[in-house]
Parts: structure tokens; sequence; C-alpha cells
């Protein structure tokens, strides 16, 4: 990482602001770049780009290498002349302002898409089959799971008929054969994703801006990638899961965590010089200039739960692949800039393998406060940081520095109150009191999610673990991030020397 202090925003994509339902890659992405700029920023972290399945997390994508089709900006597409500002206005993709409605989305954008795509002429764009070629390692797959998932009526690839969720060699050549056009409008619409999002990153880095990726340590059970390829995970015969990941339990949750994805098969992937990583890592690195490993203790030991259990307390800790990975990612690759999100229970296996990496791992503000827990909850107090570190007051995964204030015990809050002496001021100026102990930190970057300066309560959460249907809906109202609120927050990163 940059040895200059430096600071970002988070704010995933989808919660941009914009007039077809979800955030996407058009005009007002590059008015959030400019923001950015105007507010002395230096990064911008966004979530997984990937699409999502039930659910709407983009850590169950069906891919891990495709793009979001929500994302493709529509204005884009109407500037090309192959829909109309009629028939996007026309489409219901919900009418609130701050809050996403995937099951309208899911039901009106992909028509509007095809529409699109019927109008394109694609087959005749040089690019798109230059694009087809050099992304054919992940695309062709893809693109038939998808269409072959839309033959069964969305259902996961485990319901499929045997002989395509199987691949048989027969089975393939049949549906590549019946669903052609339907493979094709999926190889559109990724075309079109990575079209869009090359030129928004380009106009950020071009700005000074960074984009901070996510990648998640696990894929999903119901993805293109499981399907392909069975042989790297923990999968029967009939390529059912044989052990599937999630956490064991702990002071915040008595059964632990049951997160369902199929777990790798580690040695398979060792014999292969890890061959699938390099890829999907390469992949990453032309997509986001720094990148953020989901649960980074993962690669030291991870949680494997019998399938078929209904919480994760009968699990059991297995050896990950620890430095194995990380070396041969770098012999292929370079030195690349990298953050471990090593956030949990931290071993000292765990703590030597970030030692080892050299990666700046993530120091959240929020988790040095509770008092349940006695191991790490002084490393994330900012006297306790190293320089090689990035510093959140909370994650994608937190409630906002508000509501988190309103509901920790008392014992905590006074154990906020006096590591700030500040024994009056109300829960929204403590919340920009935090920001700046974040911010007079010694960490190299400080990342502070757009709901904490914006200083909002739960209501503009991003996710709550372990819950389905209430999450990943959050939006910025257009003009929320605006020129008076750039300059406070510019003055800050002045203030702290970032």
């Amino acid at each position: 990482m940059s040895k200059v202090r430096r600071c970002g925003i988070l704010l995933p994509v989808s919660s941009l602001p914009g007039k077809y339902g979800i955030g996407d890659f058009g005009r007002n992405a590059y008015e959030f770049v400019d923001s950015l700029v105007r507010a002395g920023q230096s990064s911008w972290q966004i979530l997984p780009l990937g699409p999502t399945s039930y659910g709407d997390s983009p850590y169950q994508s069906f891919s891990t290498f495709a793009g979001n089709p929500y994302f493709i900006s529509l204005e884009d597409l109407i500037e090309e002349g192959v829909l109309t500002e009629e028939e996007c206005d026309a489409a219901d993709f919900g009418d609130k302002e701050t809050e996403i409605d995937y099951e309208k989305l899911y039901f009106n954008r992909f028509k509007i898409l095809r529409k699109a795509y019927e109008r394109s002429k694609i087959a005749e764009n040089p690019k798109f089959r230059v694009f087809e070629r050099e992304q054919d390692y992940w695309l062709s797959d893809y693109a038939l799971f998808m269409a072959v998932k839309g033959r069964f009526e969305g259902k996961p690839w485990s319901e499929w008929a045997e002989d395509i969720r199987l691949r048989y060699q027969y089975a393939l050549d049949y549906y590549r054969e019946e669903l052609y056009f339907d493979i094709e409008f999926q190889k559109y619409m990724q075309y079109k994703f990575y079209e869009q999002w090359g030129k928004l990153k380009a106009y950020a880095n071009e700005k000074g801006i960074d984009i901070i990726g996510d990648i998640p340590i696990y894929v999903a059970m119901d993805s293109a990638d499981a399907w392909a390829c069975p042989w790297l995970f923990k999968l029967d015969k009939d390529n059912r899961p044989v052990q599937v990941s999630g956490c064991p339990p702990d002071a915040f949750s008595q059964t632990g965590q049951l997160w369902g994805n199929p777990l790798y098969n580690w040695e398979v992937h060792k014999n292969s010089g890890f061959d699938w990583w390099i890829k999907r890592t390469a992949h990453c690195f032309t997509m986001y200039d720094v990148l953020r490993i989901d649960h980074f203790r993962g690669f030291d030991e991870y949680y494997a739960i019998p399938y078929g259990d209904k919480t994760a307390a009968n699990g059991w800790w297995e050896k990950g692949p620890g430095m194995d990975l990380f070396r041969a990612v770098s012999y292929h690759l370079g030195e690349r800039r990298i953050i471990a999100e090593d956030l949990g229970y931290m071993t000292e296996s765990v703590k030597q393998l970030v030692r080892d990496s050299g990666y700046p791992n993530m120091r959240v503000v929020e988790f040095a406060f509770d008092e349940r827990d006695t191991g790490n909850a002084g490393d994330y107090l900012p006297h306790n940081y190293p320089k090689n570190c990035v510093v959140y007051t909370g994650t994608h995964d937190n409630e906002t520095l508000v509501s988190w204030f309103q509901n920790i015990t008392p014992k905590e809050r006074r154990m906020v109150r006096t590591y700030l002496q500040d024994f009056h001021t109300d829960p929204k100026g403590l919340a920009r009191k935090i920001i700046c102990l974040a911010l007079g930190s010694v960490a190299d970057l400080c990342i502070i999610p757009m709901q904490d300066y914006l200083g909002l309560d739960d209501r503009a959460r991003t996710n709550k673990p372990s819950t389905l249907g209430i999450n990943w809906k959050w939006r910025l109202k257009e003009g929320q991030f605006n020129r008076e609120f750039e300059e406070e927050i510019r003055l800050l990163a002045m203030t702290y020397g970032r």
C-alpha cells in the first residue's frame, strides 16, 4: 500500500442515486467520483460486483467472474439508441428513492435489457467478438449456466435434470444449440457491464481515485463456478456438497453462522499451482486497483460443517492453504495492493499469516468497545494501530455509528465517552468525533462508510448478517453528497493530513 496517508469512502455501486431503481454505471457514478475528488478523497471502496442470487447479497453470486447486469446504465443504452427514454421510464423498478426493490428489478430489468440486446446487432460488433475470445475461460460456462437456469425456471443447478447437472457432453451440446440466443444475451450483458465499468474505472483513475474492490473467499453453491468446476470443491460423485462453510458458536451467536457455501478442495488447488485462484485474482485486478480479501482467516484455517446440518454447532477447523497460495499469486502477478480482512477471532497463526503476507489488515473502531470480546478488542483502539493497516469506523456488516452508540450497553457507552473524554455530546456529534479519531490515527488508509459521514441511523444500514429480505437496499439521495458536504469532508481530510 502507498506510504502516503490516504482516505476514502465506502459506498456500494448499488447505493448510488439514480432514477432506474438501483445505482449503476451511469451519470450519477461519474458525479460521485467528482464529489470524491472535491471532498479530498483518494479511494472509493465498493462491494463485490457479481450478479446476485436469492437474498440479493453480493457475497452470494452466480459467478466469481461475471458482473451484475443491474449495474448496466440504461442512460448509456438510450444514448446508444438501443433503448428509448420512454421505455425506460415506463418500466417499474420501484418508487422509493432511498430503497432498492429487488423483486421489481428482477422482473423488469432483464426485459428491458433483452430489448436492448435484440436491437444491438451485437453479433456484428468486432469488439464483442474480441471480448468473447478473451473472456472465454469463464464467459462460455457462465452464459450457458444462466441460460439453462432460465430454462429450469430459476432453480439451482442441483435441481436440474441429471444430464445437464452433471454436464454430459450431449446435454451441453443440446442446450448450447437450443438456447443459442439466450446464451448470446447473457454474453451481451457481460460485454456491456465490462465496457461501462472499464470506462468508469478509467475516469476515476484519471481523477486520482483508486477503486478498492472486494473478493469473497467463497463462491455460492448455485454458481457457474461450482457447476462448471466441481472438482475444485468438496463435492461427492453426484456433485452434492460434503461440507459447507460457516463460523463456530461464540459470544455473538450460540449456534454459530451457517453460510452454506461449498468448501474448496485445497489439495486439488495446490496440485494445480493454484491456477483457478491466480485467474480469479488476475481478473479482479483488471476491475480494481486494490483488492480486499474477505474472511482472510479462512486461508489459515477454515470452519467445516457437515452438509445438511441446520446450525454450525457441529463443525470443526481444518487447515487452509496459508502462504502457499499468496506466494503463488505474488509469483504470477507480481506485488499487488491487497487488504486482508482479518476480522473476527484472531488466533496466533492467523496473525502470523497476516505478518507473513505483509498485507495491511483491518481495524474497526466499533469493535474496540465490545465488552464481550476479551481477546481482540484492544487491537481496535486507535492508540494501538500500526501504520500498515486500514481503519474503518464500521463495515457494510455493522450498524451505523449513530445507531451503534445508541444500542451498545451502558458500560460500553461509558467506555466510548471515557476514551473520547466527552461526556455530553449527542450520538450524532459523537459519531463525527469517532470519524475524526479514525482519520487522526497512524493508519496509512482510512475508509469511512458514507452513512457515518452523513450521521444516519440504522434505517440506512447496508447489511445485518444472518437476516434475509431487509439488506443491501439503502441508496443515497440525489443531491445528498452536495458541495457543502464535500467541503466539510475535504477539511477533515486536510486537518488530519490525508
